[in-house]
C-alpha cells in the first residue's frame, strides 16, 4: 500500500467544537423544543432543501435564514449567526493538522459551505496560511456527498485518492469517498480521530507526553 501523503478535513465538527451540540443550545435560547432546528434542516421536506440549496450555493445565507426562520416560526435575522454562537475552534485537531503539513503532507479543507454574509462561520481559521488547498462547496455549485465534488477535492490536491485521508463527521458523506480509493474517518471524538489521522498517515500529530 502506499504511503498517503493526503489529509483532507471537513469544518464544522472537525477543526470546531460540535455543531449537533450549538443546535441543541440554539433551540434552548429560542425557546424551542430541543431537536426542532436539526430536525428543520434534515427532516422537514421544505428546510431540508433550503439546507441543500445553501450548501450548494443555489440562495444565498440571508435568504436562507428569512425562510428557515418561518418554518421555525421565529424571526430569521442573522439566524446562522445565532445558531452556531457556541461554535469554536477544536485546537487539537488543528494543531494536529498543521503538524501534519509540516510533516510534508499536503492538507486541504473541503467543506459544505453556509455562506459567508452576514455571519461568517470560516472567519478566522487562516484558511488561506494554515492549509494547501480549501473548497467551499458554493464554488462549484455542488456540495457532499455529490459525488462529482470528492474529484474536484482530489484535483486541488493533486493527489490520488488512494494518498488521501478525509475526515468528516457527517457518516454519508464518506460512501462517495471510499470509492475514490481515499481512506476515511468519521470524525466524533477529537483524540480518537487524531490518534486514527495518525494510524493511516503514519507519522506523530501530538507532543509527546
Amino acid at each position: 500500500m502506499r504511503r498517503r501523503t493526503g489529509l483532507i478535513l471537513d469544518f464544522g465538527g472537525v477543526l470546531t467544537t460540535s455543531v449537533p451540540a450549538c443546535a441543541v443550545g440554539f433551540d434552548r435560547r429560542a425557546g424551542l423544543p430541543e431537536g426542532t432546528f436539526l430536525s428543520v434542516i434534515a427532516k422537514h421536506p421544505e428546510g431540508a432543501a433550503l439546507y441543500a440549496d445553501l450548501e450548494r450555493g443555489a440562495i444565498t445565507q440571508a435568504e436562507w435564514n428569512e425562510r428557515t426562520g418561518a418554518l421555525l416560526g421565529i424571526d430569521g435575522t442573522n439566524l446562522l449567526g445565532r445558531v452556531l454562537q457556541d461554535l469554536h475552534p477544536q485546537p487539537s485537531v488543528i494543531a494536529a493538522a498543521q503538524a501534519a503539513r509540516a510533516a510534508g503532507i499536503t492538507v486541504g479543507i473541503f467543506s459544505n459551505s453556509l455562506g459567508t454574509e452576514p455571519h461568517d462561520v470560516y472567519a478566522g481559521y487562516g484558511f488561506d496560511r494554515l492549509y494547501d488547498t480549501v473548497l467551499i462547496s458554493e464554488h462549484y455549485k455542488m456540495r457532499k456527498p455529490d459525488a462529482e465534488i470528492y474529484t474536484i477535492m482530489l484535483d486541488l490536491m493533486q493527489l490520488p485518492g488512494e494518498a488521501c485521508v478525509l475526515v468528516d463527521d457527517t457518516a454519508r458523506n464518506l460512501a462517495p469517498a471510499e470509492n475514490l480509493g481515499i481512506a476515511t474517518i468519521l470524525a466524533k471524538d477529537p483524540a480518537d480521530t487524531i490518534a486514527q489521522m495518525e494510524a493511516l498517515l503514519g507519522i506523530p500529530l501530538t507532543p509527546p507526553a
